[in-house]
């Protein structure tokens, strides 16, 4: 559990920051919690897969090589996933039966699902959001290649929009103009990291580059491959993070909708887009030679400007 929740510090943006109310603190960090479970699970980046696989009554056994192989997973380890994420939606449906009957319904197995029953029990959260994350990651179990930039957002409305809009929930922020604007963040979001994680990507067996846009440039998969990005590639690297600000700079007047902490929350999650676009640009959009991360300092003078601009 540790283990899975001290990811947090990784992210491009402060998940659960100082400022805020204890309560939004520990909250957001059991739906961070339950984010990076799935993610890990799907990605076979589980600290100890068989012992999740037990806790969540899964019979499926874990394949015998480890989980965070390199290259595409075999099927073996594929079906693993699989039976893991089914197991974990199971323990989810025992989250919101523990909520609306503590006392005759079944304790979700794992810990950290367990840290959400009073979170949904607090803020009459639904069970979609969670769903769609769940099922991003069945999505990457069978699809590792997306052919237009359409495809790809629809991808982000199950693995990030669904972010956004449970910590408007948590914040009691929710509107449907919050809601869309969010909605714009977080699969900007989600488009940085998958530019920061080509290489990573590749070395799972996936692409999350549209294929039209890799025909567009002329690139291969194979420079893809290639220790450092070619002409081609920086300037496939740079439409695609021009494309990222856009779509960042369509969401960021979220930022001016609220007051407080919230503002000043949400004004960090846009930072941490705009930052990680500013280092891949610094990188020359060469993503391949080494991942390019957010400089720390840069991204809270971008939150502080977006604090105070509200946009």
């Amino acid at each position: 559990m540790g283990v899975t929740l001290d990811k947090a510090n990784a992210e491009n943006f402060p998940v659960a920051p100082f400022f805020l109310p204890a309560a939004w603190r520990g909250d957001l960090m059991a739906v961070y919690g339950f984010a990076r479970l799935v993610d890990d699970a799907g990605d076979g980046d589980l600290a100890d897969p068989g012992a999740a696989a037990r806790l969540l009554g899964v019979a499926e056994r874990p394949p015998a090589t480890p989980s965070a192989q390199s290259g595409p997973p075999t099927a073996a380890e594929t079906a693993f996933r699989l039976a893991l994420l089914d197991g974990l939606e199971q323990d989810l449906d025992r989250v919101f039966e523990s909520a609306l009957h503590p006392a005759a319904a079944e304790a979700p197995r794992h810990p950290l699902l367990r840290a959400l029953v009073p979170v949904v029990d607090r803020h009459g959260l639904t069970p979609e959001p969670f769903r769609r994350l769940i099922e991003a990651n069945r999505v990457d179990q069978t699809t590792t290649r997306y052919a237009t930039y359409d495809d790809l957002i629809g991808y982000c409305t199950l693995s990030a929009d669904p972010v956004g809009r449970l910590v408007l929930a948590i914040a009691g922020g929710s509107t449907p103009e919050r809601i869309e604007l969010s909605d714009a963040v977080c699969s900007a979001l989600q488009v940085v990291e998958h530019l920061q994680d080509v290489a990573e990507d590749l070395s799972h067996g996936r692409i999350y580059l549209p294929a039209e846009d890799l025909a567009r440039f002329g690139v291969t998969e194979a420079e893809l491959a290639a220790p450092t990005a070619s002409g081609a590639v920086r300037e496939l690297i740079a439409f695609e993070a021009e494309r990222a600000r856009t779509l960042l700079d369509r969401g960021a007047p979220l930022v001016g909708t609220v007051r407080g902490r919230l503002r000043l929350l949400l004004a960090g999650f846009t930072a941490g887009g705009y930052a990680a676009l500013a280092a891949i640009e610094d990188a020359g959009y060469d993503v391949l030679a080494q991942q390019a991360k957010p400089d720390k300092r840069r991204l809270a003078a971008k939150a502080a400007a977006i604090f105070a601009k509200g946009r």
